[in-house]
């Protein structure tokens, strides 16, 4: 047994009703950052405020604190490696753990480990769960049938409608074998009365923003597809005017890509905007982040299969403008899809500076009436995407399939 993994009573703890707890294995490579890791950690949460057991299997990273305050218990595993001798070998640890820990699910949110997850689980006779989390890339036959593990859980849980639609069209999965699942925001967390202006100032100090200087946010890791570069062309193309005051935050980690870094200094510099846009590395307190924001840019170029950004901000009333790929129809609310009455946010096309440019003067130009009535049906329709709401859909999951397994 691995030794960052509790030592459990010989016989497992019993609740009220006399059924035995829930065990659940999450699978994931790493916990640094991102909407996997979060999603992972809201459903360890979860599962142990019911009693019930949350194991994650990972290398670890910079949230282990947050896995172990939420009540999971981490096995600290090569879940990061995508060799094939390797995932065999991280199958036979998974199956042993599977064994020894009367897991109940095997739950895998990565392609990589994903394989040796499944092969644990089917040689365990243990129900295995996928959430497809991107919009994964299939250049080639092998790349497709590499992503096909994502869907071949025994229940699929897509993040947004728009996934949903992809694993279907991909992979010919069955709509009965796909749960719908968003993922989810907590309103009492990404709420402005929650941030105190000690948060705000100690951002604004990090970040050297002046105390009246008007923040447009991008919250990201830095990389080609999440298009910072698009945004920098974007800030360059507005009228010198309009850039007064304005303070562009690209808040990120590079997780080693310092070529696309040196890249977007060398674009700020090229376009004489080092005053106005600045770099600023991973954000920890993400919502003081929104707090201090006038404006909220998704700028990816390729598809998000849900886009959290989008309605965190929303939560905080932040405008939002992104782009119009994947699911983001689904998070920002913007015309033509939706009237004007009930605009969220602005959609512009992918890689398209000058729209994404026009949008943001836009938003930014918005009068305090109207940025008001604009933050409240942001707030309101950011109010379906709760994570209480995806706790409770994914414990739905797991009882389902537990039950069918006992039955």
């Amino acid at each position: 047994m691995p030794s960052s993994l509790k030592p459990q009573a010989s016989s497992p703890r019993e609740r009220p009703s006399g059924r035995r707890p829930l065990t659940v294995l999450q699978i994931i490579p790493a916990l640094e950052t991102g909407g996997a890791e979060r999603t992972a950690i809201d459903i360890a949460a979860t599962l142990a405020a019911r009693g019930d057991r949350a194991l994650v299997a990972s290398v670890g990273g910079r949230m282990e604190a947050e896995l172990a305050a939420a009540g999971g218990e981490l096995i600290r595993l090569p879940t990061d490696t995508k060799n094939p001798v390797r995932l065999a070998l991280l199958a036979l640890k998974l199956m042993r753990i599977v064994r020894a820990e009367t897991v109940d699910i095997v739950h895998a949110r990565s392609r990589a480990p994903a394989w040796a997850a499944r092969l644990a689980a089917r040689r365990t006779d243990t129900p295995f769960v996928t959430t497809y989390h991107g919009i994964y890339g299939e250049r080639n036959a092998m790349k497709r049938r590499y992503n096909a593990i994502m869907a071949a859980g025994d229940t699929v849980i897509a993040n947004s409608h728009y996934t949903a639609d992809l694993i279907g069209r991909r992979y010919g999965t069955p709509a009965q074998r796909i749960a719908i699942i968003p993922r989810g925001t907590d309103p009492a967390r990404f709420s402005r009365d929650a941030v105190s202006e000690a948060r705000r100032d100690a951002l604004r100090q990090a970040w050297s923003l002046p105390p009246d200087a008007r923040v447009v946010l991008n919250l990201a890791r830095l990389t080609g597809w999440k298009g910072q570069s698009v945004l920098v062309e974007a800030a360059a193309a507005m009228p010198s005017a309009e850039r007064q005051g304005l303070a562009i935050v690209l808040a990120g980690d590079a997780q080693g890509r310092t070529q696309h870094r040196r890249a977007l200094e060398n674009s700020i510099a090229r376009h004489d905007l080092t005053g106005c846009v600045r770099i600023v590395g991973h954000c920890e307190d993400v919502p003081a982040a929104l707090a201090l924001a006038d404006l909220a840019v998704v700028a990816s170029t390729e598809p998000e299969a849900f886009g959290r950004t989008a309605i965190e901000a929303a939560s905080m009333g932040v405008p939002v403008v992104a782009t119009a790929l994947g699911a983001t129809a689904e998070t920002v609310l913007a015309p033509p899809l939706y009237p004007e009455a009930e605009r969220t946010g602005w959609l512009v096309p992918p890689g398209d500076a000058s729209a994404l440019a026009g949008a943001m003067a836009e938003a930014l130009a918005l009068s305090p009436a109207e940025r008001q009535a604009l933050a409240g049906r942001a707030r309101a329709h950011a109010q379906g995407f709760s994570t209480a709401a995806m706790q409770a859909a994914t414990l739905a999951v797991y009882d389902s399939l537990r039950a069918r397994r006992i039955g």
